[in-house]
């Protein structure tokens, strides 16, 4: 009853930002606005430019097309919040709030690592068995691999989430972030946090050795298989099939293990807004300009959807 009673004095948080400085709010509010904006179009038009595109709807549009959405929707739990704070007096985010912003970044984010593992398949398969794809990469496998992505993603968020917010917040509901990350929250927790440490770290770590290893044993696979290409032509074809997503890849899992899988003793918190601002923000406005922007097929077809606009 005492823990409960712990729990329930703390109703709302508050986010101390990015930084104290008045000089800074202005030109940060129209810096994440910026980026956010390019953010949404960016990604909600190539989801409707891959939907309306028959020469789009391929096993690897249908799987950046998901990953288009999962890029908008954890900019999206995090980012509105951001810059509707850089202007606020009191930057308050309410207890619930915060459960939930937590719970869809997490989610969100979970969902990608399993999508960005998917895709490695997707392109072993493409290169490596390149007259057996279609028979390998059905839309049935296809869609049960998503499906098991976002149900993974869920999953561990619903952990992470439930965990961080079982324990008790009674000493201080200030939250040296800029968002309801898990870091902070156990920093401001009044309770013993060690066995949830552990739990992030093994959950977590084997979230990410997971995805990693299917992403190296897929792309060990690759490159063995482009080197023993012979003309210099078809190798190039090979591995720009690939650059993109290994691009992505180093990104995203370079940002993920310098923000999570470090002992807490390590974490700065000045440190880790910088890093989280690249995560959070940044990732989900660079992914579609690294996958589609410069790929010949889709700037095809945004060539052709901009024409029959003209016309109609």
């Amino acid at each position: 009853m005492a823990s409960m009673e712990n729990r329930t004095q703390v109703n709302e948080f508050i986010l101390l930002g990015l930084t104290d400085a008045t000089e800074f709010q202005v030109p940060l509010f129209i810096l994440f606005t910026l980026i956010y904006l390019i953010t949404v179009v960016e990604n909600l038009g190539m989801v409707a430019l891959i939907s309306w595109d028959s020469h789009l709807h391929t096993p690897m549009y249908f799987f950046l097309s998901n990953l288009y959405l999962v890029d908008f929707g954890y900019s999206s739990a995090i980012t509105p919040k951001v810059i509707a704070g850089c202007l606020a007096v009191n930057k308050v985010i309410s207890y619930n709030g915060c459960v939930a912003q937590m719970f869809f970044f997490l989610a969100f984010a979970s969902t990608e690592n399993c999508l960005l593992a998917t895709m490695a398949y997707d392109r072993h398969a493409a290169v490596c068995r390149p007259l057996h794809y279609t028979t390998t990469m059905t839309t049935s496998v296809c869609a049960g691999l998503i499906i098991a992505s976002y149900s993974w993603g869920f999953l561990h968020s619903a952990i992470h989430t439930g965990d961080t917010f079982s324990l008790s917040f009674c000493n201080s509901n200030v939250i040296h972030h800029f968002f309801c990350d898990i870091a902070p929250l156990l920093d401001l927790s009044c309770s013993d946090s060690h066995t949830i440490e552990r739990v992030l770290f093994v959950v977590g770590g084997f979230n990410a050795f997971f995805a990693i290893l299917v992403i190296l044993t897929s792309y060990s696979q690759i490159f063995i298989t482009i080197l023993r290409i012979r003309s210099l032509e078809g190798r190039q074809k090979a591995f720009s099939t690939c650059a993109s997503h290994l691009t992505a890849v180093s990104i995203f899992y370079g940002s993920t293990i310098f923000m999570y899988l470090q002992p807490s003793s390590n974490h700065s918190m000045d440190t880790d807004k910088m890093a989280s601002v690249f995560y959070t923000m940044v990732i989900p406005m660079l992914n579609p300009l690294i996958y589609s922007l410069r790929n010949k097929e889709v700037k095809s077809a945004f060539k052709k959807a901009t024409w029959e606009q003209r016309l109609s």
